[in-house]
């Protein structure tokens, strides 16, 4: 069972431009948990654009971690604009988002705990971006 001691979990938030490999995402994620001194039996989901539903590298590291990956629409991720760290024009264009590993993982701490802040500003490794919220 996942997360059997009374620590909060979070939630990991990715932004990825397509094809973006699963080593390059899991580096990434691995990178910032050690970083952070986080431990990833606390980490309960992962987040994204809708956009990114059927991406190869979010789906793969979803399975290996086993933990849902969940995809909201933009219209969803505007609201959590004000807590952002960074605003991106060119996600913005692309998206209707400002910033979508920040707002994703908002977003999915607020539907499963209530509330959400960011745990991890947006961090970067190639063509991904990786934030971390709890409640």
């Amino acid at each position: 069972m996942r997360n059997a001691s009374s620590e909060p979990v979070f939630y990991a938030g990715f932004g990825c431009r397509k094809g973006c490999p699963v080593e390059t995402l899991e580096q990434l994620l691995r990178t910032t948990l050690v970083t952070h001194r986080l431990c990833a039996d606390h980490l309960v989901g992962l987040a994204s654009i809708d956009l990114k539903f059927d991406e190869p590298g979010l789906q793969a590291l979803a399975e290996r971690l086993g933990i849902p990956l969940v995809v909201f629409p933009a219209t969803e991720l505007q609201p959590f604009e004000p807590q952002l760290s960074h605003r991106s024009p060119v996600a913005y264009a692309y998206s209707g988002c400002w910033g979508v590993a920040e707002s994703a993982a908002l977003a999915l701490a607020a539907r499963s705990l209530g509330t959400s802040r960011l745990l991890v500003t947006r961090q970067v490794l190639g063509q991904a971006t990786l934030a971390l919220a709890r409640g």
